[in-house]
């Protein structure tokens, strides 16, 4: 996504708790596009730290548009979660997501700025299941959040708009939530989709340029889902209901 905003002439400003991570990412992306980056060591779990980041950004200029993309996920049976295991999902991916848009909504209308405010969830808003329940949760109460504001925060000029995610294989988290386990048939999970395929990182990329574009500057409160109708049949983590003990216990092994 920040490759395509980068292409249409968007300069970035990219957080994260890792600054090589950043600084590797950011000096790719200059390099391409010839564009502006900047970095900011950050955790989103730390609100007094999102504010900090915020103060500094502003003191440049203000965001046009807030990208909600950070999430923690992985395949767990929820009676087995501790306290810590649920909150390490709810801190980055509720919580986070929340002091983020909050922080920015608060400085665009302190200062009478129009923004967009785009958070990436999953469609397990709809089937109402995901990898792990507190997933599940966040995920449904970014909905949530970005249906209340919308109603609270478009008369001063700020969009809320969201995209329910299909499955987009990265090397990451695609390996977190599909492990060997659970590899069948073309060992990607596009057997059981009805385009017979996984998503582009270039078709996300282009939606969430539409959205956060004046093209679609009259979408508000909403979430698109771009997963090929895969939701339509499953929620995608039906297979984990049939897992044994056993298996579970090896992949809890495996994880560790």
């Amino acid at each position: 996504m920040g490759r395509r905003f980068a292409s249409l002439g968007a300069d970035l400003v990219i957080c994260g708790r890792r600054a090589e991570v950043l600084e590797e990412t950011a000096s790719e992306i200059r390099q391409e596009f010839g564009i502006d980056v900047t970095c900011y060591v950050c955790d989103i779990r730390d609100a007094e730290a999102v504010e900090g980041m915020y103060d500094r950004i502003f003191e440049q200029r203000p965001v046009d548009v807030l990208i909600n993309n950070a999430a923690a996920n992985f395949i767990a049976q929820s009676h087995k979660l501790s306290a810590r295991a649920a909150d390490s999902v709810l801190g980055i991916t509720l919580h986070g997501s929340l002091y983020m848009t909050l922080a920015a909504g608060r400085r665009w209308i302190e200062s009478d700025h129009a923004g967009v405010v785009l958070s990436i969830l999953s469609t397990s808003v709809i089937t109402g299941r995901a990898f792990t329940t507190p997933s599940a949760m966040a995920k449904s109460a970014l909905l949530a959040m970005t249906r209340s504001l919308a109603v609270e925060w478009g008369p001063r000029g700020i969009r809320c708009v969201a995209i329910g995610p299909g499955r987009f294989p990265t090397e990451g988290a695609y390996e977190r939530l599909r492990p060997a386990a659970r590899l069948e048939g073309s060992g990607d999970g596009s057997d059981d989709n009805p385009l017979g395929r996984v998503g582009r990182h270039e078709e996300i990329a282009n939606l969430a340029a539409f959205l956060a574009s004046d093209a679609g500057g009259y979408i508000n409160g909403e979430m698109v889902v771009i997963d090929g109708g895969h939701h339509l049949r499953t929620s995608g983590a039906e297979d984990l209901l049939q897992w044994t003990d056993e298996q579970w216990d090896e992949h809890r092994t495996k994880r560790k």
